[in-house]
């Protein structure tokens, strides 16, 4: 689902505008007066150029924070003075979460008419029926990545990932559900697993993973394929994509199992101070043009149609980039758990990371 600091190059950009009393009489350009946003993303996933080019466009300073898992974006958010984001970037459960504990903003609709672009296919999702509080941006897998060159097993499953031929070359998710989820698909169970007999077995299994990682990177784990210090894994596929572009020996699989699947979405936070300001950011990230601009630095599946389309073949097929379609109809989402079973999740993870 993003580690780029901007907040000298806004500065810079603000002070120099108003030194020279820039405003829309400047090339089109807009006031600088108009408030501020404040944005907690996930690392790797909003290019500096957006943000630029919207501020540019408005007059607002943005603020970007960024994140590398639900779970720490939550504590964050609710260990944070009220207000002190207006937008964030839920997966799908964690949408749903946000919603039950009454943490987001509804949304005006008639400010947000690039909606339109859109894909119906990706309106009304389960986590919030009729989008009353989110508006969907960029998904995809947990997908095995191989380099050939330096892997010699034919690799086609979530399961292979545990061969003791791999000891010590893999790269995960630092994610829990992803690779708890991956363990449990491994083994023929389901990715949001229940069953307490079943999760034991869960937990044994991923002892036998444990040997074999080297990496647990949520922010960029094709770093670790691309200078060679791992040769496999499983990872977000457009980081996938994102290696494969600098290394032509390396490339994607989506798991005989189905793969883990997720999507991000933009919601605003209740206590938002910059209500209006957000929802300008979503009507003008739901501009093709400016998806396009995403895309082409962060290649996830994308749910602004009209930007895939105008992308071209390049992008759309590329099955790193745009999942083909069986492996998304093969694939499942996270689910919200009770909170036992979490507890279980959790001392599974723990232990496997100590």
């Amino acid at each position: 689902m993003k580690k780029r600091i901007l907040a000298a190059l806004v500065s810079l950009s603000l002070a120099a505008l108003s030194m020279t009393g820039c405003g829309s009489s400047n090339g089109g350009g807009a006031s600088t007066d108009q408030g501020e946003l404040n944005i907690f993303v996930w690392t790797e996933y909003l290019p500096d150029s957006v943000v630029e080019k919207f501020e540019k466009e408005t007059g607002i300073k943005v603020n970007v924070s960024t994140y590398s898992s639900n779970e720490d974006m939550l504590a964050k958010v609710k260990s944070e003075t009220a207000g002190a984001y207006d937008l964030l970037v839920p997966s799908d459960y964690m949408v749903a979460q946000l919603i039950a504990q009454d943490m987001l903003k509804e949304l005006d609709f008639e400010q947000l008419p690039n909606f339109s672009h859109i894909g119906e296919s990706y309106k009304n999702p389960s986590y919030d029926p009729g989008n009353v509080y989110s508006i969907p941006y960029m998904g995809g897998a947990g997908a095995i990545v191989v380099n050939t060159d330096k892997v010699d097993m034919d690799i086609t499953s979530y399961a292979d990932l545990f061969d003791p031929s791999l000891e010590g070359q893999l790269v995960v998710l630092d994610d829990f559900r992803a690779v708890i989820g991956m363990t449990s698909k491994a083994l023929g169970y389901d990715l949001n697993e229940t069953d307490p007999d079943k999760l034991t077995e869960v937990s044994d299994k991923l002892m036998e993973l444990k040997k074999n990682v080297v990496l647990y990177d949520s922010d960029s784990p094709k770093s670790a394929l691309i200078s060679g210090d791992c040769a496999a894994g499983m990872i977000w596929s457009a980081e996938v994509a994102m290696a494969m572009e600098e290394v032509p020996s390396i490339e994607v699989i989506y798991p005989t199992e189905g793969a883990y699947l997720f999507f991000d979405n933009w919601v605003v936070t209740k206590e938002s101070p910059n209500y209006d300001n957000a929802l300008k950011w979503m009507n003008f990230i739901m501009e093709p043009e400016n998806m396009e601009l995403v895309l082409a630095e962060f290649p996830y599946l994308c749910a602004n149609t009209d930007a895939v389309a105008n992308m071209g073949e390049e992008y759309s097929g590329n099955p790193a980039k745009n999942p083909p379609s069986d492996a998304i109809a093969k694939g499942s989402y996270v689910e919200n758990l009770d909170s036992a079973t979490l507890d279980i999740y959790n001392e599974m993870w723990t232990k496997l990371k100590e």
